[in-house]
């Protein structure tokens, strides 16, 4: 489950702070860009989950961008919502035509915007499903308590899957012994039982195991 990456174009700097802000907010990681010259050299370094694209941009209009990003066979599947002051349907219909997966006309209340990028995301399977993390090819279904590769079951005991549920919820954040052991032991135990834990986890977990990095002196964190 790597952090979400969220790119914005919008030539309004103050609006770009606020949805910046509110993305952030979403624990999503937000690089905003003023000019469409900047965004297009920050894709050749790396792809983002999801494009915020103002269509009027001085420099590189959004539907001018869109129309590159859907010729590049690395990019024609990269999520694009427009954002813009241009509400005419044939406005819309063009954005539509260039691949983009929704179009939000300025002015819009952030948690309109706030929801219209979890469903674009979730469409694009790039945040978990309710109760559903992702980890690599891994599912892990808080719900139904089961971790999944494609169609084959990972059987975990329930202390081990109580302990990926744990780190997957504090994703990337360090999680202390003590905290694991009050929360998903309750009792009174060596800090050396979660690390064998841990260990039989990392090992049924398989490549997704080396995820769970031991923090010296610490605990453990999960992050891809």
């Amino acid at each position: 489950m790597n952090e979400v990456k969220v790119f914005i174009l919008e030539d309004d700097k103050d609006l770009s702070e606020i949805i910046s802000y509110n993305l952030r907010k979403e624990n999503y990681s937000v690089k905003a860009f003023h000019r469409g010259v900047d965004l297009l050299k920050a894709l050749q370094e790396e792809t983002p989950d999801l494009i915020l694209l103002d269509v009027m941009v001085p420099d590189y209009d959004g539907f001018r961008i869109a129309s590159i990003l859907k010729s590049r066979p690395d990019m024609k599947e990269l999520p694009v919502i427009f954002i813009t002051v241009k509400d005419a349907e044939e406005d819309k219909l063009r954005g539509f035509s260039l691949g983009a997966d929704d179009y939000i006309t300025k002015p819009f209340s952030i948690k309109e915007l706030m929801a219209r990028v979890k469903a674009v995301l979730k469409r694009a399977g790039k945040i978990k499903k309710e109760g559903v993390f992702k980890l690599g090819d891994l599912e892990v279904d808080t719900q139904r308590r089961e971790v999944r590769r494609g169609k084959e079951k990972i059987y975990l005991t329930p202390t081990e899957f109580k302990i990926l549920e744990c780190l997957l919820e504090n994703y990337a954040r360090p999680v202390s012994r003590e905290y694991l052991i009050e929360v998903v032991l309750q009792k009174d135990v060596y800090d050396r039982t979660i690390d064998v834990h841990v260990k039989n986890l990392r090992e049924k977990l398989g490549k997704e195991g080396q995820a769970i990095k031991t923090v010296r002196g610490f605990g453990y964190k999960i992050e891809l």
